[in-house]
């Protein structure tokens, strides 16, 4: 036992032995199976997870709503800015960005907090603006914005993302 382990007895003399690395994030249990173990060992930087928001403002930019769907996970929940409607599987929100788009929107994050809270999950919240184009002419919405995002077979993808107009 090194002075960084800790040793918790669970009735009728099992013990688990739990190692606590450098990295307050990286834990590791003698008693986990493999299955269950992760083998993400290190959290991610802020910078990271607000570099996730570029590459899905990127994926707008293609004007393709399966290269935007691609950005969230099977079974990701979009809760959309200009829809009344939640969208809970890929085919839903494919259909809400296949209408978002024909706006050609992009946008810029005004403000950001970044929650990391695993190695394997973080959160994106604060607010956003989108430019909006059509042949009508171009309009601004300022909204609101939480993305949730999970770190699925080495990927990052949105497991889910809210989006709200501001109420102002």
């Amino acid at each position: 036992m090194t002075r960084n382990s800790r040793i918790r007895v669970l009735g009728a003399g099992a013990v688990t032995a739990l190692a606590i690395t450098a990295a307050p994030w990286a834990v590791s249990s003698a008693t986990a199976s493999p299955a269950t173990r992760s083998t993400v060992s290190h959290k991610a930087s802020e910078q990271q997870i607000r570099a996730l928001f570029t590459q899905w403002n990127r994926s707008l930019a293609t004007l393709d709503p399966q290269r935007v769907a691609d950005r969230y996970a099977p079974g990701g929940v979009l809760v959309p800015t200009v829809s009344n409607q939640i969208r809970t599987n890929r085919a839903e929100i494919a259909d809400y960005f296949q209408h978002f788009l024909e706006n050609r929107p992009q946008a810029v994050i005004t403000e950001s907090h970044v929650k990391i809270l695993d190695p394997t999950t973080a959160i994106d919240t604060g607010t956003y603006r989108f430019t909006l184009r059509a042949d009508s002419g171009t309009r601004i919405v300022d909204a609101r914005y939480t993305f949730v995002y999970e770190r699925i077979n080495g990927t990052w993808l949105i497991v889910n993302h809210h989006s709200s107009a501001m109420p102002e």
